[in-house]
């Protein structure tokens, strides 16, 4: 199982049969189609990127277009039970905006993202000199969508100022995925990617 699918595994298992969910930054509707399939849920994927709609409306995925960094006004208070931004946070404008409005719009959220402080990542920057690359993080500095790089750390400082309760969290790292409670400088440095389950 390569780490995509892990992640892929790790938010469907995090998601309750039925539920209603909205995907933020959906892409192709790959995890989408995936939770459909085994958790029966319901909802809607938003996307910026037409090809990637086109793609997602092809695999049966009811999606919109639309730019998360504007905020989500299409969607009442409350519309879904879960929101789901996975790999995505990193790449907005506004990450504080799209966080608070994935509250907004459902009791609880799902985010993951690429963990800055991972060490290898740390090795590559002090060792090489240059921004680093990994399996999470693929681009060159100039051609990244990565525009907020972030570390585990970072999120719970985000989360504990905003006063966002960290339901779970779930530390990926080699293909293989942690939770529970682990000191979070162990976590900081050894994780990979992480998702956490957050609410208000």
């Amino acid at each position: 199982m390569n780490s995509t699918q892990l992640n892929y595994e790790v938010v469907t298992n995090l998601i309750p049969e039925n539920a209603r969910v909205l995907d933020l930054g959906c892409g192709d509707g790959t995890l989408f189609s995936k939770l459909i399939a085994e958790k029966k849920i319901t909802g809607v994927g938003v996307e910026i990127n037409q090809d990637e709609v086109i793609k997602a409306l092809d695999k049966g995925v009811s999606v919109i277009q639309g730019d998360i960094d504007e905020g989500l006004k299409q969607f009442p208070d409350g519309s879904f039970d879960y929101a789901i931004l996975n790999q995505t946070l990193q790449s907005t404008e506004k990450p504080d905006l799209v966080v608070d409005e994935m509250l907004r719009v459902a009791k609880k959220a799902v985010v993951s993202f690429p963990n800055f402080a991972y060490w290898k990542v740390r090795f590559y920057l002090f060792f090489k000199g240059k921004m680093p690359k990994s399996k999470a993080l693929p681009y060159e500095w100039y051609n990244t969508p990565n525009i907020h790089l972030m570390t585990v750390n970072d999120f719970f400082e985000f989360c504990k100022n905003r006063n966002i309760k960290i339901l779970k969290s779930v530390y990926l790292t080699k293909n293989k995925a942690r939770s529970g409670i682990l000191v979070r400088a162990i976590t900081n440095f050894f994780s990979e990617e992480v998702v956490f389950v957050v609410s208000k």
